[in-house]
C-alpha cells in the first residue's frame, strides 16, 4: 500500500524502493541515457542527481560520481562489503555507492536503479 503523500508506487518500484531490490542489470530506462536535467526520488520527487554527474560505468546500472549536496544518506549493507544510498528526504532505497575505483576524479560511483528516480529534463 502506497504511504500518503508519495507518490504512488508498482509493485517492481516498490520492491526496489522499500524492500531494497535491485532491477536486473542493462534492464533501467536510464542505464544508457544522457540527457539534460536532474533526477529525482521517484517515490518523494526530491531531486537526487545532476546529468553533469552521469557516466558510463558499464555496470548495467546507472552510474553518477556525486549527489546533489545533503540528498542522499550512505548506510552500510547488512553485508559488511557494501554502502547503501537511499534517499536522505523519505528513505527510499537508490541503490549502491561504490570508493575507489577511479573512474572519475571523485572516485566515487554512485550504482542506482533506474525504478528508483524519474527524470526532469533541462527547460
Amino acid at each position: 500500500m502506497d504511504n500518503p503523500g508519495y507518490n504512488p508506487l508498482s509493485a517492481e518500484e516498490r520492491f526496489v524502493i522499500e524492500r531494497k531490490g535491485t532491477e536486473a542489470p542493462f534492464s533501467g530506462e536510464y542505464d544508457d541515457f544522457y540527457e539534460e536535467g536532474i533526477f529525482t526520488c521517484r517515490r518523494c520527487d526530491a531531486e537526487l542527481y545532476r546529468s553533469s554527474d552521469k557516466f558510463d560505468a558499464h555496470c548495467g546500472w546507472p552510474a553518477f560520481d556525486q549527489e546533489i549536496s545533503g540528498a542522499v544518506n550512505r548506510i552500510p549493507d547488512p553485508d559488511g562489503s557494501r554502502t547503501e544510498v537511499e534517499c536522505a528526504n523519505c528513505g527510499g532505497h537508490l541503490g549502491h555507492v561504490f570508493l575507489g575505483e577511479g573512474f572519475t576524479d571523485s572516485n566515487a560511483r554512485h550504482c542506482v536503479n533506474s525504478l528508483s528516480m524519474r527524470f526532469v529534463p533541462s527547460d
